[in-house]
């Protein structure tokens, strides 16, 4: 975080990234004297209810963060705003979405927590769009226009009150990641196996493992004739994938497989009647394949610069992970996040763990037209995978044809048809092939 008395002393002058959050009212006017370096302004936290008519003038402008604030009304002033390509108004009041609010150069716009009952129609008519963060809010309905976003890859639509979804949101030819979960479409859900409740006065929790959006992980102590478990303790809040209620059923949906990260047990008797799932503890040796998307990304992992990755893995992460979407899919589950940030792997084995099922979605047990719709989406975030396996593999560690082979079928699963994807159970078999 930065302070008002550097911006006001000169110190921050050539900056590119500002963050400021200090009960601000209103936007300082020093912040101007930044205009010829500021790409990212950080607003987060404050008191702000507006933005000066003037904030074009910043313009090198390209992400705008103003999360925890008081608006209501997205700041129609953000649409004059030439260079800004990322709008983040995260957990702030707002119910109404002028379309003159939304930049020309859109690429990634988020409204997580808020109000919003109905997006404007120029959504649909920012041709750079790529993404869509909109968990939590009141929606009963998408915009037709969303239909020509021939580049978005990725819309979060949990906890909202979307009745139906419309047909064209399955033949989106680039969508690739979507949560739903929550929303009263209707739809028969599949019964769930319960799980065994361990109740929490019977557990002694070790040293904090990490926490993400949904919740905090605690390492479980117990003798060492049992299974190495974690807790994770879920938090309760809207989350930009959804709601933690939304993910545990999905884990319970899930089932037994050994590459996912599926439950033992359910906390019971939490003192604050949190939530709660027991997991497998997983071996310290096993390390994220890649961190999350950036900025500049937007929608695709960042990979370690030197990551070089043998044949012999490619192969068996695309078959684990291949064999892990096709059991969800088979259990009427898509995962909605299927990127390799959310896979555990251990280097020197290969072995690998998919997890985090934030994003995740019980689909209709009747199945049909839009179920399958749904799940060839899922198939194309494979293909995202697995191109960016094969870009990691030197071209001498493999044969050929065993290259082609599976550059040809991440070719087929990227196609812009979503009728025309194989399935995950066609992708498995032809992965066993290989």
């Amino acid at each position: 975080m930065h302070t008002l008395e550097q911006l006001r002393s000169g110190a921050l002058i050539g900056t590119r990234r500002l963050n400021l959050s200090c009960g601000l009212r209103s936007l300082p006017p020093e912040v101007f004297d930044l205009a010829d370096t500021l790409e990212v302004l950080n607003l987060s936290g404050n008191q702000l209810h507006s933005l000066p008519h003037d904030l074009p003038r910043l313009h090198q402008l390209k992400v705008i963060f103003c999360s925890d604030n008081p608006f209501t009304h997205l700041p129609e002033v953000l649409g004059d705003c030439a260079a800004l390509q990322v709008v983040g108004f995260k957990a702030c009041q707002i119910h109404t979405v002028p379309g003159a609010a939304l930049p020309p150069a859109l690429r990634w716009l988020i409204l997580t927590d808020n109000a919003v009952s109905l997006l404007p129609p120029e959504l649909g008519q920012r041709p750079a769009l790529h993404k869509l963060m909109l968990a939590g809010n009141q929606l009963r309905e998408l915009p037709a226009s969303l239909a020509n976003a021939q580049r978005l890859e990725l819309i979060r639509l949990a906890a909202n009150q979307l009745t139906q979804l419309p047909g064209w949101l399955t033949e989106l030819p680039r969508l690739s990641w979507l949560a739903l979960a929550g929303n009263p479409l209707g739809w028969s859900q599949p019964t769930t196996p319960t799980l065994r409740q361990v109740s929490w006065p019977e557990l002694q929790l070790g040293q904090p493992l990490g926490e993400g959006a949904s919740g905090q992980i605690y390492q479980v102590l117990q003798d060492s004739d049992q299974p190495a478990l974690a807790l994770k303790l879920f938090k309760g809040a809207v989350t930009s994938d959804g709601l933690p209620e939304h993910e545990l059923a999905a884990c319970l949906a899930a089932g037994q497989h050994p590459a996912l990260c599926t439950p033992h047990a359910e906390l019971a008797d939490h003192p604050q009647d949190r939530r709660g799932l027991l997991l497998p503890l997983i071996d310290p040796a096993y390390i994220n394949l890649a961190g999350p998307p950036s900025l500049e990304t937007c929608t695709r992992d960042v990979y370690p610069a030197d990551l070089r990755l043998a044949w012999p893995t490619v192969r068996q992460l695309a078959q684990t992970m291949a064999g892990a979407v096709a059991h969800l899919h088979q259990q009427g589950v898509m995962h909605g996040d299927l990127y390799a940030h959310n896979i555990l792997w251990h280097p020197a084995t290969g072995e690998a763990l998919l997890g985090d099922f934030g994003a995740a979605t019980c689909l209709p047990s009747e199945g049909g037209q839009a179920h399958q719709g749904l799940l060839a989406l899922e198939v194309r975030a494979f293909g995202c995978l697995l191109q960016e396996l094969l870009e990691r593999c030197p071209a001498q560690d493999s044969s050929s044809c065993a290259m082609d082979a599976l550059t040809r079928l991440a070719e087929s699963c990227l196609q812009s048809q979503p009728k025309a994807r194989p399935s995950m159970a066609e992708v498995v078999a032809q992965l066993q092939t290989v």
